[in-house]
């Protein structure tokens, strides 16, 4: 339990930045950013509903990204498993992206649909 205290304290901490430069702009820069913080985000969510399920026993302590957005689908968790797994899928072409308009389209995703699943996730583990 102490390690997903810890990781859900760090899930607020690097989403509530990602939130803060939301408002900052659109400008190149500023996307780029919120890029880099949407990553971190979406690895210590995925990381900390793979904690709070091992603690509550719905799986064991191996898992891919994939599978624990699934369990936690299953387990009222989250909602839109669908829309998780777009999320995952983003955060994993990020990594190959060099066209600005793809990384556009993925930014458009964080600030319309990606903040608000990220969001009602503390919430319900608060």
């Amino acid at each position: 339990m102490e390690r997903f205290e810890q990781r859900k304290k760090d899930l607020m901490n690097v989403f509530g930045r990602l939130k803060e430069g939301l408002t900052k702009g659109d400008d190149d820069l500023y996307i780029d950013g919120i890029l880099q913080r949407f990553e971190f985000t979406f690895e210590l969510a995925w990381k900390t509903m793979k904690d709070y399920l091992e603690y509550l026993g719905v799986i064991d302590k191996i898992g891919s990204p994939r599978e624990v957005i699934q369990s936690a689908f299953k387990s009222n968790l989250i909602e839109d498993g669908e829309t998780w797994i777009a999320m995952m899928i983003s955060r994993n072409e990020l990594s190959h992206i060099y066209d600005a308009t793809e990384s556009r389209i993925i930014y458009n995703r964080i600030k319309g649909e990606y903040v608000g699943l990220i969001e009602k996730l503390l919430n319900k583990l608060s």
